[in-house]
């Protein structure tokens, strides 16, 4: 009798399969692919609408696609950046899969696309296991959601290639304290670099491009201890099944 975990396993390992194809694919069209993961209400999406518009305004073939389980509303918003962007609806489903954005960007995305972020469905565990191809890895956190966070999701966390803190513009008032933070993102992931950012206060903006061109001109990435040799789709202890669904 097939276990819970066996099927989780082939699941996940169909998964890898078709992201590294994926990979090797949007490679070869010159495509970088960075995938964003955070919590709901991390400022994920007003940080992405102001890079896209950078993006444009220098002159960067740059895409969006984002991920809600209801409404376009972030589409929409991500839109006001002049770049191709498409929403893709979940139904429930807590993630996306390789095999998903695959098929949602044939017959969509730009030939000349020089970088396609994936804004993924806003939690920290499902998206956690699932490889989408991607050449950068970016978790998102905001100063009002605790220092502790990196511990609480560390697979998440542990497998950022760049961990990017939002909101500093209320970290004062949120009484954030960033050493904490810091030594909390260190134990799971030693290395990583850490980006502090505000969209109001305009603190680093355009790193996160800058970054994403890096790796797509052929920078090394950050390699957590984490991943799998293969430098992608290691997945510890996560609580997300295959076909694990958010809410009630």
């Amino acid at each position: 009798m097939c276990r819970v975990s066996d099927l989780r396993q082939a699941v996940l390992e169909r998964n890898d399969t078709r992201a590294e194809r994926l990979r090797a694919e949007l490679a070869a069209r010159g495509t970088t692919v960075v995938n964003l993961l955070s919590s709901p209400g991390s400022g994920k999406t007003a940080l992405l609408e102001t890079e896209l518009r950078l993006a444009r305004e220098r002159g960067v073939a740059a895409a969006a696609l984002t991920a809600d389980l209801a409404t376009e509303n972030d589409a929409r918003r991500l839109a006001r950046s002049g770049v191709p962007v498409k929403q893709v609806l979940t139904d429930g489903l807590c993630h996306l899969e390789a095999d998903m954005l695959a098929g949602h960007l044939t017959g969509w995305l730009p030939e000349a696309t020089r970088l396609l972020f994936v804004e993924n469905v806003g939690n920290l565990v499902c998206p956690a296991s699932y490889d989408l191809g991607e050449s950068l890895r970016v978790v998102l956190a905001s100063v009002t959601e605790g220092e502790d966070k990196p511990l609480k999701y560390p697979t998440a966390f542990g497998l950022a290639q760049l961990v990017v803190v939002t909101k500093q513009d209320l970290a004062q008032a949120a009484g954030f304290d960033r050493e904490a933070f810091l030594a909390n993102v260190r134990q799971v992931n030693p290395g990583v670099e850490v980006l502090d950012t505000s969209v109001r206060d305009g603190l680093n903006l355009g790193v996160l491009l800058e970054r994403a061109l890096a790796v797509g001109a052929g920078a090394a990435a950050h390699r957590p201890v984490m991943a799998h040799p293969a430098g992608h789709a290691h997945r510890p202890h996560t609580h997300d099944g295959p076909h694990a669904h958010v809410g009630g």
